[in-house]
């Protein structure tokens, strides 16, 4: 009898150990450079193979950066699956994300703290990536209103309040990267998003 689940064959192991070595090298790249600084080209070269592998992959520069974030999206469910489900749901959310950030200090996704600014294609992302986190904030949300008690009052309203708070923290905390690193003062974003949660728990008062 065949099993279940069986392994990958050779082939199928190598196209993913491409597609993982390209995101990588990417990620890499839009650390140093930034995403506008950075070709397909060069992207190509640093994971050693051709720019017509590279469409083999991926359609576009751009292709890179939303995959990868449905990944870490996936990975921010799986997190929140796992807090105890008797924990605040604002706490549990934010401790989620928070796990995310190591993965995210990994991603291709680190191209959006750099400006994408000259960049013919900064409008098509930013519609992409801002329907992707609605897209999310409503699965959030879903998972959000699981751990609500059956009976209370606007649970739905409730449970999209936090995961559309806690995402904008997110967003935030990318927003306030790139400011920094187009002012010269850009520093690590992971630590920011903790502090970012902070100041949501304390209902947006900064601590004196």
């Amino acid at each position: 009898m065949a099993p279940d689940n069986p392994r990958p064959g050779l082939r199928e192991r190598k196209k993913e150990q491409t597609r993982r070595a390209l995101r990588a090298c990417a990620a890499a790249l839009f650390a140093e450079r930034g995403f506008a600084g950075t070709t397909v080209t060069d992207i190509a070269a640093a994971a050693n193979v051709s720019e017509r592998t590279f469409f083999r992959y991926f359609e576009s520069k751009e292709s890179l950066l939303l995959p990868d974030s449905a990944d870490l999206f996936a990975f921010v469910e799986a997190a929140l699956a796992a807090r105890p489900p008797d924990e605040d749901p604002l706490e549990a959310v934010c401790g989620a994300l928070t796990e995310a950030a190591v993965p995210f200090a990994q991603s291709t996704l680190t191209g959006l703290t750099h400006s994408l600014a000259g960049t013919e294609s900064q409008g098509p992302i930013r519609t992409r990536l801002t329907q992707a986190f609605a897209e999310f904030e409503d699965r959030l949300s879903l998972l959000v209103l699981r751990r609500l008690p059956a009976d209370m009052p606007d649970a739905d309203l409730y449970a999209m309040v936090i995961a559309c708070s806690a995402l904008s923290a997110a967003r935030a905390v990318l927003r306030t990267q790139r400011a920094r690193r187009e002012a010269g003062t850009a520093a690590d974003a992971a630590p920011l998003l903790p502090r970012a949660f902070a100041i949501l728990a304390r209902n947006g008062t900064p601590a004196l």
